[in-house]
Order: structure tokens, then C-alpha cells, then sequence
């Protein structure tokens, strides 16, 4: 036993607070920077600059908006390949090669050529650009969220698991902060032209930043266990898709709510706002930085709140206020006042603050250490499918075609289908996640109090 705390000693020493949180919070943030820079360009730039061959100005952006869309389709392509990394070979060398993945796609989108240049080839390269950030954030978010509930010390996971979703608003802040900022220095025709492609290049400062931590960083106290015991999973998406099925199942629905109340009301607003209520890109884009500080105060709110009263109680009290806000959706963001389309903003982005708070802890607390990041990655990434991929798409076409309430009663819908997975969810607040193997027996009867005195464990 002291052979072994003398090996670990070094490890928990490297291991900072702050180092921790900051390595965490930093991939989080380019990935909110890179995902809301490209969405922001999909309904602004992608459909002028490589989709011009169509006559129709909103069937270009539903072609922009469909290359937004493959990301979320190889997400979970992403999290397989990068969570049967992070099972095997550890979650500090994975999440290295995924923030890269993500990086240097995001960096090329910014040197393509336009549809202008060389044609059908652009849109295409687009697309291939698009898959690469999705299969690096696939492994990105899952890891980033380990890394710190893993190293949390125990009744403060939670509040740990918070710091990496903070990077949702801070990235979407630096993202909208970056086209405002561009807009107001430069003319509209040099935006167009070169402009727009700042963002994605710069975005490599970020990245550089993000490697250099996360290099200095050492294997996480849990999956240490699993590595000097030997417990590592051969095949961990096998082991995830036949014996942890069920979790995997009602968190990928749980988690939907969250997908579909934060793009309805950035993507599909910002859209609808400049195409159909009047404002300009600038105007609206102004009206979404400053709801956005809403989103970031109610991250920590939501993690004390998880804490204090539980995962499960918490997402559930979430899923209801966010069914509600759905009946109002279209009576507050067609108010045609602009304060109340502020409200709007505010009340969505807040309601997005308390339901991504803890939802990264939730995912990762239901699946043991051997799996967990495989788990907890395809969970969240097959919700980006069902939430947020087609999540624009669907508002606009449901917009178009019935009007505005038939979008606020599609967030209803998720939101009670996600209110209906929490409920069937185990709360995890008491459970120890870090000591945690393999059981399968134990996660198929998450209701007996019996069987938690069951579940397999790691010495210490």
C-alpha cells in the first residue's frame, strides 16, 4: 500500500486546482469558439460566399446550415474513436490529439478558397473541413468533463464538472465578441471578402494555449486506478453498447432539452431575427453577447443547485421551466419590441445555463471509470444528433411552413422527452464514481438501495 501512495503522490502534486480546471475549461471554450464562429458564419457568409449557385436565398442557407449539421452527425464517430482512446490508453493523450483534430480543421476552413474560386469543390471541402471539427469535439467535451470530475475532490464533482461547460459562454462570447468587433472596423465588402476568415485563423491562439496546458498535465487519479490494476476495457464501445445500453439510451435522451433550447435560441433566432424581424447582423448579434452573460451566471447557479439538492432533481425542475418557455417562444421573440426579444434571449440562455450545468456530470457519473469516457462521450455527442444538428432546420422549416408557435412547441416536446429520461435516471450525487468498475448487474437495477453495497470498487 505505501508502494502504491508513493507512486501516486507525484501525479496528485502535478495535478493543481488550478491546472485541472483551466485544461478543462480551455477545450471547452475553443470548442463553443469554433462550433458558434462556424454557425454564426453558416446564416451570415457560408451561403453568399459557397452556395451561390442557388437562386434562393433561403435554399442557400438551408445548404449552409445542412454542412452545420455533419458535424453532429460525426460527433459520435468522434466520440467512439477518441473514447476508445481515452478508455485504453488514458484521457490526457487523447484529449492532446482531439483539441489538434479540432484545431487544425477549424484553422482550414479559414484558408478555403470560395465557390467563386473553384467551384463545387469549395462547398465540398467546406463539408470535409465541418466532418473534421465534429470528430475532434466528438472527443473533446467528454474528456475535458473527466478531467475534471475526476480529479474533484468527493461533494464538490458537480461544481468541478461546471468549469468545463463555463467554456460554452466564454467561447460563444469571444465568437460573437470577434464578428461585432470585425464589423464595426472594416466595410461590409471587406468582411465578405477576407474578413470572416480571421476568427477561424485565430482560433489557433487558442489551441497553442490549450496544448501547452494539457500537456503538462498527468493521468487523472481514477483511470490510474484502472491502469495499475490492469482493468482497461479491450473493446470499450462493445462493452458501452451491450451492457450499459439502457444509460446510454436515457442519457442521450436526457440530454436533449439542452441541444435544442440553446440553438434554438442562438442559431435559429439570429436567423430568423435578421431574415424576418428586421435586424441587422450587428443589432441582433449585440442583443445575443449580452444574454450570453446570462448563460455563463446560471452555469455556477445550476452546479450548486446539483450539489445541494441532486442531479436528478435539479435537470427535472430544468426540463419543466424549459417546456414552459417553449409556449411563450413565439409570443416573446415576435413582440416585435426589442426589450422583450432581450427577455427572450435572456430567459433562453439562462434556462440553457441551468440544464448544461450539470449535465456533463450526470452523463459521466452513470458509467464506470473502465468506460466512462466512451459512455459519456457517445451519450452526449448522439443527443447533438437528435438536439442540435438538424435542431435549426427543423425551427426554420416548422417556422416557414406553420409559424413561429409550432418552434416553441418543438422545445416543449423535447423538453418533457428529456423530463421523462430524468426521471427514469438513478441520482448519482452520493454515488462513488471514482472507485467505480465495470458491474453491469449494478446498472441494470439503479432503483435497489441493496445494490449499491454491490457494485464493484478499486482499492485506493
Amino acid at each position: 500500500m505505501a508502494s502504491t501512495n508513493s507512486a501516486t503522490q507525484p501525479e496528485v502534486a502535478t495535478n493543481s486546482k488550478f491546472r485541472v480546471l483551466t485544461a478543462s475549461l480551455v477545450g471547452t471554450t475553443i470548442e463553443f469558439f469554433d462550433f458558434y464562429i462556424y454557425a454564426t458564419a453558416a446564416v451570415l457568409i457560408f451561403p453568399y460566399l459557397f452556395f451561390p449557385a442557388s437562386t434562393d436565398p433561403t435554399t442557400a442557407t438551408i445548404q449552409s446550415l445542412a454542412t452545420f449539421a455533419i458535424a453532429f452527425i460525426a460527433r459520435p464517430i468522434g466520440a467512439a474513436l477518441f473514447g476508445h482512446l481515452g478508455d485504453r490508453i488514458g484521457r490526457k493523450a487523447t484529449l492532446v490529439a482531439a483539441l489538434l483534430t479540432m484545431g487544425v480543421s477549424t484553422v482550414c476552413i479559414g484558408l478555403l478558397p470560395t465557390y467563386a474560386q473553384i467551384g463545387i469543390a469549395a462547398p465540398l471541402l467546406l463539408a470535409l473541413c465541418r466532418l473534421g471539427q465534429g470528430l475532434g469535439l466528438g472527443g473533446e467535451w467528454s474528456g475535458a468533463v473527466l478531467l475534471a470530475t475526476e480529479n474533484a475532490p468527493e461533494g464538490k464533482r458537480a461544481w468541478y464538472g461546471m468549469f468545463p461547460q463555463l467554456g460554452a459562454p466564454i467561447g460563444f462570447i469571444l465568437a460573437t465578441g470577434s464578428f461585432l468587433s470585425l464589423g464595426a472596423f472594416m466595410s461590409e465588402q471587406d468582411f465578405m471578402q477576407w474578413g470572416w476568415r480571421i476568427p477561424f485563423i485565430a482560433s489557433s491562439l487558442l489551441v497553442i494555449v490549450g496544448l501547452w496546458i494539457r500537456l503538462k498535465l498527468h493521468e487523472t487519479p481514477a483511470f490510474q486506478k484502472v491502469l495499475d490494476k490492469q482493468k482497461e476495457v479491450n473493446i470499450p464501445f462493445k462493452e458501452v453498447m451491450t451492457k450499459h445500453w439502457g444509460m446510454l439510451i436515457l442519457g442521450t435522451i436526457a440530454a436533449i432539452c439542452t441541444f435544442v433550447v440553446f440553438y434554438l435560441t442562438t442559431v435559429f433566432a439570429l436567423n430568423w431575427g435578421t431574415t424576418k424581424l428586421g435586424y441587422t447582423r450587428a443589432e441582433f448579434l449585440k442583443l445575443q453577447l449580452l444574454a450570453t452573460f446570462c448563460f455563463a451566471a446560471f452555469i455556477p447557479l445550476s452546479a450548486i443547485l446539483a450539489e445541494k439538492f441532486g442531479r436528478k432533481t435539479t435537470s427535472i425542475a430544468v426540463c419543466i421551466l424549459s417546456a414552459l418557455f417553449g409556449l411563450v417562444f413565439s409570443t416573446m421573440l415576435e413582440s416585435g419590441n426589442t426589450i422583450v426579444v432581450f427577455l427572450f434571449l435572456c430567459t433562453g440562455l439562462a434556462i440553457m445555463g441551468l440544464t448544461y450545468g450539470p449535465i456533463g456530470t450526470v452523463l459521466s457519473e452513470i458509467f464506470p471509470i473502465s468506460v466512462r469516457y466512451t459512455g459519456s462521450a457517445l451519450t452526449f455527442n448522439l443527443a447533438g444528433i437528435f438536439g442540435a444538428s438538424f435542431a435549426p432546420l427543423i425551427a426554420t422549416k416548422l417556422a416557414t411552413e406553420y409559424g413561429l408557435y409550432a418552434v416553441g412547441y418543438y422545445l416543449t416536446a423535447a423538453s418533457l422527452l428529456s423530463l421523462i429520461a430524468f426521471l427514469m435516471i438513478r441520482e448519482t450525487k452520493n454515488d462513488d464514481v471514482t472507485n467505480q468498475i465495470s458491474n453491469p448487474f449494478f446498472y441494470k437495477h439503479p432503483s435497489s438501495k441493496q445494490l449499491t453495497s454491490t457494485a464493484v470498487t478499486l482499492p485506493s
